[in-house]
Parts: structure tokens; sequence; C-alpha cells
């Protein structure tokens, strides 16, 4: 267990979740491997739930339905029904009727409304769900149901990922425990402003919902929204989080805000680095803006230059590719005023370069690159533009020649 600030501290793999909520993820067959392709999460009587979803145009019918049951419940929601291998998305009427056929039959078993069920795909685009198939597996899911099954469902909501990704913390506040886990997956179709992506997210308190969507929303810029793979949004991506249990003093809000932000943190790191193809984690942070969303709009678009992820992979430390990035994020600032460090060597210095030591910082680049997956091999590139005291982060990957293998097969 390892603490990251004074409040949470991580709880090894699903040794402790959420109280009252349950998990189960199995193979229902959807796929052609025998792996999991079926998850389900049930939340306690009374939870709230805030969704975010995918803003391209080009959108599955599970996302239009999340919406509009969210809406529709005021965020009462008491399931969420996964399956992996299928988008289910550009399917026309058939893949509406996926949707309500799946729901439908989950809530006859579970004896709940259609209207609290939601339902999220993630696969290839085009095909639908193996309906029958999955219908046919789910009371062999409901029987999996358990509090330990937290790691079976998070495995069961992959495609491409090389790993699971999960992040569970807890705290004490009052001497009561509190217990906020989320699972999430993405490796391809990844680009800033909801990237392509599911995450599920859990916590055993209760908040009033007008302050659990602002939570989530916060949460959300500074974590998925600030992630960058391959410059490209898809049509099922979705954020969904829940929270049940006693109600807690509006006071300590700010504390549960920290646990939602490392969480959502966590799994954005992991999603960015196991991009299709990936060697390394990208980290770059900016300093010194007007405020901290400027900031965050030149990390990002840093991290999304298909000009820095090349270099990066190749190891060049080319400082031009970073600054005209950040000149094409549409925030103003004054290249004398900039400073520019790749590692813990100083590239730039009030807009002058410094007589630094190429071969060095290449050969520090090429140290992560065949570093410990998630552990050193983060590249950090810091952009001090000296204009302000605004400050952000956001994260990607090296683009390499398996991106292309893996896309074009």
């Amino acid at each position: 267990m390892t603490k990251f600030d004074s409040n949470w501290s991580y709880v090894s793999d699903g040794n402790l979740l959420p109280k009252g909520f349950s998990f189960a993820g199995i193979s229902a067959k959807l796929k052609e491997s025998t792996k999991r392709d079926l998850a389900l999460i049930i939340a306690p009587e009374n939870a709230i739930c805030s969704g975010f979803f995918t803003q391209s145009n080009a959108r599955a019918s599970c996302v239009d339905l999340c919406e509009r049951r969210l809406e529709m419940t005021q965020g009462k929601i008491r399931a969420i029904l996964i399956n992996s291998g299928q988008a289910n998305a550009c399917t026309g009427q058939v893949g509406i009727e996926h949707c309500l056929i799946a729901t439908k039959r989950l809530g006859e078993l579970l004896n709940l409304k259609e209207e609290q069920i939601l339902i999220c795909s993630t696969g290839i685009i085009g095909v639908p769900i193996p309906i029958n198939n999955l219908v046919e597996h789910l009371p062999h899911l409901i029987s999996g149901l358990d509090t330990n099954s937290f790691n079976n469902a998070s495995e069961a909501i992959l495609t491409t990922d090389l790993v699971s990704k999960r992040s569970i913390v807890k705290t004490k506040i009052n001497g009561r425990s509190i217990v906020i886990a989320g699972m999430a997956k993405g490796s391809g179709m990844i680009y800033p402003n909801m990237a392509t992506m599911l995450a599920f997210l859990t916590c055993d308190v209760k908040i009033a919902k007008e302050y659990w969507d602002q939570m989530i929303q916060n949460a959300l810029s500074l974590s998925f929204n600030a992630i960058s793979v391959d410059g490209d949004t898809s049509t099922n991506d979705s954020f969904l989080a829940i929270n049940a249990g006693d109600e807690i003093d509006n006071k300590f809000l700010p504390i549960i805000q920290q646990g939602l932000n490392r969480v959502c943190e966590d799994l954005a790191k992991s999603i960015a680095r196991d991009g299709e193809g990936a060697n390394c984690l990208l980290e770059v942070a900016v300093e010194g803006t007007q405020n901290d969303l400027d900031a965050i709009k030149v990390a990002k678009s840093i991290c999304n230059s298909s000009l820095v992820k090349t270099a990066i992979h190749g190891c060049d430390p080319n400082w031009g590719r970073i600054i005209s990035a950040a000149g094409n994020s549409g925030v103003k600032f004054d290249f004398s005023h900039i400073d520019l460090m790749i590692g813990q060597y100083l590239i730039l210095e009030k807009g002058t370069i410094k007589n630094f030591d190429k071969e060095e910082v290449s050969q520090y680049m090429q140290l992560r690159m065949n570093a410990t997956y998630l552990i050193d091999d983060t590249v950090s590139i810091l952009l001090r533009i000296n204009q302000g005291k605004g400050r952000g982060k956001a994260w990607g990957c090296d683009l390499s020649r398996r991106y292309i293998e893996i896309n074009s097969e």
C-alpha cells in the first residue's frame, strides 16, 4: 500500500472495494477467443450516476440510450452491462434493438426497471453484438456477482489493451472508511475530449447529484480529457461514475475530490501508456499560463502532435516540434519568455537555446523506452510559459511502426 498524499492510500487489487457494489466478468462467447467479454456492475439502491460521453456525431446506440436513461431517472441507476468485442456502432435499428433486448432481459433477471440499467459496448465498429450469446449467458454473469470479482470485470471490458486498468484508493473521514474504485479500457483511437475509452468509477459515500456531476466533470478534465494516443476519438466513449452509501458533510467533498482525481489520473495514464505499439508514457507539464485551462490546452496540443510522438519514439530531443505544437494550441505566448526541459535537461531558457548535450538527452529518452511498465518508463517534458500562474498536465505516448502494423491488420 502506497500513500500519495495525506488523505488517501492505494489498496491492493480487489482486496477492498466500495461497500454495497458488486461486480462480475465472464466469457459469453462474444469474442472468438475464450477471454472474458461480458461485465456487470451492480449498485445499491438510491445510487447516483453521472455520465460523460463521446463528442463524436457518429455515436453508438448504447451511448444515446445511456444519456436518455440518465436524464429520465435523474441519475438513479442500478446496473451497468458492458460487452467487449463488438462496438455495436453504426449498426442501425439492429444495434438499438440489441441494446433494448439485453437491458430488458437483465432487468427481468435482477428485478430492476429497464431505465435503471445502462449498457456500454466496445470493439469493432459496424459489428452488432451476438445477442443470443449475450442473453444466454446473463444468468451465468449474475451468478458471478461478488465483491471479489472486480478484477474479472476489469478484464472483461478489454479489447486490444495489453493490461487491465484498475485503481482503488481508500481514506478515513471521522473514523469512517471510504473507498473509490475505478476500471477502464482504452488503447487505440485515443484523443483528448473524452478519448476512446470506457471507464467506470464507484464510490461508497452518498453525494447529491448536483455536486457529483461537477466533481466528476472536474476529475474528467484533469485526466481522460488530457490524454492522446493517435488523435482519433470514437463512437462509444463513455465514463460512468456511481456513488452510494451514507451521506457525508459537504465540507469533506474536497477530500473526496482528491480521491476521484487520483483514480481518474491513474486510469488515464494507464490508457495513454497502453497505446497500441507504444514503448513509453509521455507526460507534458505546462506552467505559467494565464489559467489552468490554457496550460492543459497547451499540454494536450504537444501530446497530440504526431511529430512530437515520432520524435519521442526515435529518442530525438527535437525541441522545435515541441514548441511548434505548443504554438498550434491556440494559447498565445511570447517565445522569448519560454523555458523548456526534457527530463532534467534544460533545453531553452527565456527562448534561448542552451548548450545541452543532445546525445545525453537522447540516452535519457532511450532508457525510458526500455524501462519497467508504468514505473520508470515516462519521458517528461516541462514547458514554462512564464506569463501567469496557470498549470496543467497531459499524457500521451510515442507513435511507433507497431501502431501502424496493429491498425493495418
